[in-house]
């Protein structure tokens, strides 16, 4: 990977000493952890409808255990009511856990009394407030670059500028055109949108499996982008995925006016040792290349 100034290779050296990696709440995936990614890196933890929040719970709590800052998705629509919600938090308090990421989740319809992350973060806000209430002291939610495939976006505006005083920063969703990421982040700011970004990346993952989930979570464009653009097949290829041109563009032709980002958020999609090799050698290369560290 070549990246056009010492400036650029030190940020995102910088950025990849502490990215945080997302992972599934799969069998294994704790030990995979373990394995293979430093206490030091945040380790997020997907919910999904079909397996409930029970096992987003159990290795999360089992990741904070191990010494990590392990970070719960919790989904609105996976929720009953508040009753559950101040139970879900103080147990995430007692295992340690001091940061959640809030979504609406993928559900059809809502099991309970939350249909979005508004909603949601609105009823930790409540909690918060009263006495009983032990609530995360960081708080993330979603932004989407290249819009979200069932919610307009003058929608996903508005929701974005309501949950800002509710919550502490931001990732953006999966993408592969660093142009899209740079116009997003400039979008919110004009809108009055101040929290921290952290930029969503796939890691180092399967070819199949990347364009099966990329064309689900709606970035088929950013795909299609990627194909056409140069270099687009090598990152492609039968070997997997890696993020390095990408991670690269979006540091050197981001413009002058462009926020710096504040963090990496890096989708490893099962595939956890790959991403945390792939991390290192890169982190190795830049090294050589501006003798950074």
């Amino acid at each position: 990977m070549t990246v056009s100034s010492g400036a650029d290779v030190s940020t995102l050296a910088a950025l990849l000493d502490r990215p945080r990696y997302e992972v599934l709440p799969l069998p294994g995936t704790a030990d995979q952890v373990g394995l293979h990614v430093p206490s030091a890196l945040p380790v997020t933890v997907t919910a999904s409808p079909r397996r409930g929040l029970e096992p987003t719970l159990v290795l999360t709590e089992e990741l904070a255990r191990g010494g990590y800052s392990a970070v719960p998705h919790l989904a609105a629509r996976m929720l009953r009511d508040e009753r559950q919600l101040a139970e879900i938090l103080a147990r995430l308090d007692d295992a340690g856990v001091r940061d959640a990421f809030i979504v609406a989740g993928d559900g059809e319809e809502p099991v309970g009394a939350f249909s979005d992350s508004v909603q949601l973060l609105a009823a930790i806000d409540r909690l918060r407030r009263s006495a009983a209430g032990r609530t995360p002291a960081s708080l993330g939610v979603s932004g989407y670059p290249e819009g979200h495939p069932f919610v307009a976006p003058a929608e996903l505006d508005r929701a974005l500028l309501a949950k800002q005083s509710l919550s502490s920063y931001v990732v953006t969703q999966m993408s592969f055109d660093a142009g899209a990421v740079q116009r997003w982040i400039g979008h919110a700011r004009e809108l009055g949108v101040q929290l921290p970004v952290h930029v969503g990346v796939a890691g180092a993952v399967d070819r199949v499996k990347l364009l099966r989930i990329a064309s689900r979570i709606g970035v088929g464009n950013s795909l299609r982008f990627l194909r056409k653009h140069r270099g687009g097949t090598k990152l492609l290829r039968v070997s997997g995925y890696r993020p390095d041109g990408l991670l690269g563009e979006l540091l050197s032709n981001a413009a002058p006016q462009t926020p710096a980002v504040a963090g990496l958020h890096v989708y490893t999609l099962g595939d956890v040792a790959a991403t945390e090799q792939w991390r290192r050698e890169l982190l190795d290369r830049l090294a050589d290349e501006d003798g950074y560290g």
